[in-house]
Formats: structure tokens, sequence, C-alpha cells
């Protein structure tokens, strides 16, 4: 089964950023070729769902970080074979002849830009199989035991002889008219599918090899993937990657304890703490290293976040409604049978208390009965958490405290058991002086209207 999310749960966690270039694709994103983002953008769209193929991607990316490989072949070669075999038009294969005179004359006038395109191809694309050929062989490689399969894929393709002769050659023949004309038959119609099999090969290092360096400089942790079965995810230390001296926290989730009720105030940190959760599994789904100490999780089957739900005014949705829409849309995956992570953020914020009060359990306790997934609902309806500690017995009550020093209030953004019934809100208001604004600008309209009025009467 593959791993599903939507468009929501993407924009929620900022996975590709449409106004920035802060999102987590870029974060990962120091590949040195087109073709390599490419491939990080399909995977960042593509999370995986198998324990095993997880586990080989992680395990691929730790051994190339801990090595410290760099990407060994020149990047600028790649800009000038992409253009080079996408021309398969017969009519522009080299000829190992002569120039005629027509064209001879033609090349004095003006130079030829497809002829130039080409020769540039065949330069790079020779170097590029001989800096590959040379990276393969490396004792780097040779312990590059979850990377084997693609090695001996390389290693083949590099050994067919009409390939083979090149890169062994490669600097020591000159490249003439007539040796340029025979690489031509070879790289573009010879052997393309091959040269294309290699360059796939090629972005794939170029993914891996960028992720790797960025899990070494930032310090990031591979997690350990476990077969599905569970819903247990155990968690030291995850902060949110994109957030500078981010406070790390600790969870432990089982199917004992698969729902978690988080409360605290506004500012506390509970959406950047949803975030930071939410990131690390979808991370740890790609095979990718993840902002924390350590990392285990079950498998699971989908993710999806409801944290900056937008009012859909073009079909005439209220936030309410749009959040009844996100519930059905959880409910019909979970009505499937798969085993999904789901968030939502001040779970009906949309209506009214009484309303927020009962949906809010009524949907909390639906959710306990799936023990096979994994369920975070931040509210600040805290009377709701009494109810559900009666009928259900698989519910973790955790907080973000707000400690205050003097009237300020100051956030710990730490995870503590419990629910709280922090509420600042009139306390930043005053912090802010908003009323004393308020009545400063109605005393000013007043007296605005008084000058106003008394300068009626003497007229």
């Amino acid at each position: 089964m593959a791993f599903s999310t939507d468009k929501q749960t993407l924009e929620d966690l900022k996975i590709f950023d449409r106004y920035g270039d802060d999102s987590i694709f870029q974060l990962f994103n120091r590949c040195a070729t087109r073709g390599g983002a490419m491939v990080l953008e399909d995977m960042f769209s593509h999370p995986l769902s198998d324990a095993a193929a997880i586990n080989k991607r992680s395990g691929i990316i730790r051994y190339f970080s801990e090595q410290r490989i760099e990407f060994p072949l020149t990047s600028g070669h790649f800009e000038a074979i992409d253009p080079y075999l996408s021309n398969t038009d017969e009519r522009t294969r080299l000829s190992a002849h002569e120039q005629s005179v027509t064209r001879k004359l033609s090349n004095m006038i003006a130079a030829d830009a497809e002829t130039a395109t080409i020769h540039k191809g065949i330069a790079a694309t020779a170097a590029m199989l001989k800096e590959l050929s040379g990276f393969i062989a490396s004792s780097q490689m040779m312990n590059a035991e979850l990377y084997c399969s693609d090695k001996e894929s390389i290693q083949a393709l590099l050994n067919m002889p009409a390939l083979k002769q090149v890169w062994e050659l490669q600097g020591k023949v000159k490249l003439t008219q007539a040796v340029m004309a025979e690489y031509d038959g070879v790289f573009r119609f010879k052997f393309r599918d091959e040269i294309q099999k290699l360059l796939r090969h090629i972005y794939l290092l170029d993914v891996y090899l960028s992720v790797a360096r960025v899990a070494r400089e930032n310090g990031y942790v591979f997690p350990v993937a476990l077969p599905a079965g569970n819903s247990e995810l155990q968690l030291e230390g995850v902060y949110h990657p994109a957030i500078k001296n981010a406070i790390p926290n600790d969870i432990h989730i089982t199917k004992e304890n698969n729902v978690i009720f988080l409360t605290g105030a506004n500012m506390a940190g509970k959406s950047t703490f949803m975030k930071s959760l939410s990131i690390a599994i979808f991370l740890a789904h790609m095979g990718f290293p993840v902002a924390a100490g350590s990392m285990r999780f079950h498998v699971l089957d989908g993710i999806y976040t409801t944290i900056n739900l937008p009012d859909n005014l073009g079909m005439g949705a209220s936030h309410f409604y749009a959040e009844v829409l996100r519930l059905k849309k959880v409910a019909h995956e979970l009505g499937q049978g798969k085993r999904i992570y789901v968030v939502f953020d001040e779970l009906f914020r949309g209506t009214n208390v009484k309303d927020a009060y009962d949906a809010t359990i009524a949907v909390t306790t639906a959710f306990a009965e799936r023990k096979d997934s994994i369920f975070v609902i931040s509210t600040h309806i805290i009377e709701a958490g009494d109810v559900l500690k009666e009928r259900c017995n698989n519910i973790a009550y955790l907080y973000l405290p707000t400690r205050m020093n003097g009237t300020r209030p100051v956030y710990t953004y730490t995870l503590e058991q419990g629910i709280t019934n922090d509420r600042h809100g009139m306390v930043i208001i005053n912090n802010e002086k908003i009323l004393e604004i308020l009545e400063a600008g109605l005393e000013k309209l007043e007296g605005k209207k008084t000058i106003h009025s008394l300068t009626a009467l003497k007229t």
C-alpha cells in the first residue's frame, strides 16, 4: 500500500513552500544537479510505507554521512549532457567526414550553436563516465554494503564494451572529428537508454549525498523503522528542524496511549510541537534523518494534519464546515483500513463552545477506538478531558505550560503530563495595553466631535 498524504498536510508542514526558501524540501536540497533535485522532490511527494525499503535508504544515507563522501562528479557536466541527450534527431548525428564547403562557410559567418551543443555534450558525457568509473572503484565504495545493488548496476553498465572503451581511453586519445562522431553514435543513439540509466543512478546518488551532508552538518539521527502492526512511536529530543535553538521534547506512543490530548495557552508552543512531531514522522517514512536524539517507529500508511486550515470562501465553506470536511476525509481513510497519523490543531475552533465541547468528546472517543493509528488533538476545550478520562483508557493527556513572571507569561515549550487550565489571553491584552489604546482613540474621537460642535455653534 502506497503511503498517503495530501496538499493540506504538505502545506501545514511546509514540505514545499511556494512563498519562500525555508521549506523542508529546501533544507535537504544540497543537490549538485538539477536531475538530483527532481529526484529529491519526487521522494518528498512519495514517502515509503515498507519498513525494509525505509531502513535500506536510511542505511545508505547514514553510510555516506559517516564516510563524509561528497558528490564525486563535476556538476557542470550535466548542464551539457541533459540537452545533448534530449536531441535524438538523426539529422544532427555527427559525421566522421570533413565538413562540406557550404558548412565551413556557414561556420565562418556564424557559430553553429547546435553542433557546439553536441560537441560539449559528447565531451561532458565521456568525462562523466571516466569520473563515475573511478568513484565506483574507490575504496570509499568498497564497504557500502546497502548500496551494493546500485553499485553493481552501475558497474555493469560501465563495463559494456562500447562504454568501457570510452572511459578507459578518456584523456588518452584526442577528440578528433572521427572520435566525436563515434562517441555521438554510442551516446545518443546506440546506447542512449543505458546512458539514461546511468544518469538516473547518478541523480539518486546526488540525493543520497545531499541528504547525508545535511544530516552530518545538523546532527540529525536516522530512525529505525519497524514493520507495520502496532502504533508504537518512540522519539527522544524531537524538535523543529527550521527553528534555531528549538526546545526538544520526548514522546513515547503505544497502543495504550495512541491518542494525545494536548492543551496549553496560546503561544505556549502547541502548534510548533505538533509540526515538529509530524515532520519527524514524515521524514522517517522517507528514510531520511530527523531532527531528534533518537527515533523508533512502526510504519504507517499515511499522514494527515490539520493545523493551518483555511476557510474555503470559493465553496462558501465556513471554517467549521472546512473542519467537518477534513474530519470526513480522515474518517474515509480510516474506513479503508489504513493505519494513519492524524493531527487536529484546536479542533472545532470554528463553532460555538457548546458544540465544540460535544463534538470534541464524540470525535476523540471515536478516534480512541482505532488503536492501530496515532491521533494528536489540541484543544482549548479542557472540560472535555474530564469526560474522556472516564470513557477512554488509551488517551495521553499532555500540556505545554506557562509560568508567570509577575504579569509576564514565560513559556517553557517542554511537555508535561496532565491538562492545563492556563488562560492568559487577558493578561497579554493588558500587557499590550489594547484597552488603553482603544480608550485613548475614543477620547480623541469624542474630543474632535466636541470641537466640531462648538465650531458649529459659533457659526
